[in-house]
């Protein structure tokens, strides 16, 4: 029986996900279980290009979607019959990819007589928490990615409210960018995680706070910063000390990620502190938080790194919230490349699935 709805039978969501460069398909079993989670990723693709190509993106998702589906029904021993809904990114994303799988999961949809349920995608990535253990409300979520960098308050289930945002370079797109002035190849991220674990000492960057009140972060000066450093070297004819650059990047960013986290969990009186997105599959960033919610004895929760990236289990979670109080989305549903979070919280009521 499901916990929460009392029904007899349960809540499974078939989950796409096509918002940019991974096609994913999972089966989630009350918002919790992940029968299969199926993920197709194009990074060999994109690398030749040192970045996503929107219409190479939206090409690769077309050639591969109907297999990824199969595999993924397959995977979990699941017959389309015993589906209580079909879930899919609705947004933000990269237009071209998200309309691959709302096209996908409307024909689904129709075609098995299942309701659709379009999920936001940094819902998704919140939600992906849920996947590792049970949320308590009021909590605080860090979203760091390649296209967010946000601290959202949530008072309830299924309710967002934004309370700081990157003012230019979300954390995930300025790892790239100083990845590629270092010379790696895309994704630099990683590149840059490591090489900061791996250096002796750190090149002195500076920390942007902003004003003494706001949550709000800024990135583009931090990658100026580095960009001046690295040519100010070549001018003197030294090679850049990469390793310790890149360590100097790592250690601005998260010392200013994990300050205004705490503070805003401490501010809002939040149980609980979500990681989520991309960039919370980066060691620096999950051993400095995870080692200042203990001293802080804060209770924190981090998605193992197969749930930070794209993937359409989290989809699936962030679905069976929004299933339970508002039910499925009409049908004329559009692929929404700007989709608010805040405007995608859930109503106030449950929708009655019982």
């Amino acid at each position: 029986m499901n916990t929460v709805t009392g029904a007899s039978q349960p809540v499974l969501i078939l989950a796409i996900e096509t918002s940019c460069d991974e096609t994913s398909v999972a089966v989630v079993k009350d918002g919790r279980e992940v029968l299969s989670n199926v993920i197709s990723s194009q990074i060999e693709t994109h690398r030749a290009f040192g970045g996503v190509v929107p219409e190479v993106a939206s090409r690769k998702h077309v050639e591969v979607i109907t297999i990824i589906i199969e595999e993924a029904l397959a995977k979990a021993g699941v017959e389309p019959k015993q589906l209580t809904a079909v879930a899919v990114t609705q947004g933000p994303g990269l237009v071209g990819a998200l309309l691959v799988g709302v096209v996908a999961a409307k024909s689904l949809a129709l075609a098995w007589g299942k309701p659709l349920i379009g999920t936001h995608h940094i819902a998704g990535h919140i939600y992906a928490n849920r996947l590792v253990k049970e949320l308590q409300y009021p909590c605080m979520t860090l979203v760091v990615s390649g296209g967010h960098t946000e601290l959202v308050d949530m008072p309830r289930e299924g309710e967002f409210r934004i309370i700081g945002r990157t003012r230019d370079d979300a954390v995930g797109e300025a790892y790239d960018k100083v990845a590629r002035a270092l010379g790696f190849p895309y994704p630099g991220g990683p590149h840059v995680d490591r090489l900061a674990h791996e250096a002796p000492e750190a090149v002195p960057l500076p920390r942007v706070w902003l004003e003494p009140d706001s949550y709000d972060f800024s990135f583009s000066g931090l990658k100026s910063a580095v960009l001046n450093v690295v040519n100010q070297s070549k001018m003197k004819g030294l090679t850049p000390d990469v390793a310790g650059i890149a360590r100097g990047f790592q250690e601005s960013v998260v010392e200013v990620l994990v300050e205004k986290a705490v503070r805003a969990v401490r501010a809002t009186g939040a149980r609980q502190l979500l990681l989520s997105g991309g960039v919370a599959a980066n060691k620096g960033l999950r051993e400095a938080l995870a080692a200042r919610c203990e001293a802080e004895r804060i209770e924190l929760i981090i998605p193992p790194p197969v749930y930070c990236t794209d993937n359409a289990a989290m989809i699936g979670a962030a679905a069976y919230v929004k299933w339970l109080h508002d039910g499925g989305t009409p049908l004329d549903m559009v692929a929404d490349p700007g989709l608010s979070l805040e405007q995608w919280s859930v109503a106030d009521g449950e929708n009655g699935q019982e």
